[in-house]
């Protein structure tokens, strides 16, 4: 198996989360890095995908595909009602 560079961080963490994380390592043995290594990979996917829509959703202001605020607002407010509003379309 080829070995990959790795760098060590330190960090300091709760006392709470540390024994999460040692308690999880346990339950599924595995190792505490493995743990860390697995969740911090997952945190970095879940925000560079957050920062992606980010980007598409100011491409679409910026190309005027928005909801008027005070129809989305009305839209909002007909929810609870018998007799909800159709979901706001951008530009209209």
């Amino acid at each position: 198996m080829k070995q990959t560079q790795s760098k060590v961080f330190t960090a300091h963490v709760p006392l709470p989360l540390a024994d999460k994380v040692d308690q999880l390592a346990a339950r599924i043995e595995r190792s505490r890095g493995w743990v860390i290594k697995q969740a911090l990979s997952a945190w970095i996917e879940q925000e560079e995908e957050r920062y992606q829509m980010t980007l598409e959703a100011l491409a679409d202001v910026d190309a005027g595909r928005v909801v008027d605020h005070e129809a989305m607002l009305a839209w909002a407010e007909s929810l609870g009602t018998d007799d909800p509003l159709p979901l706001p379309e951008p530009g209209k």
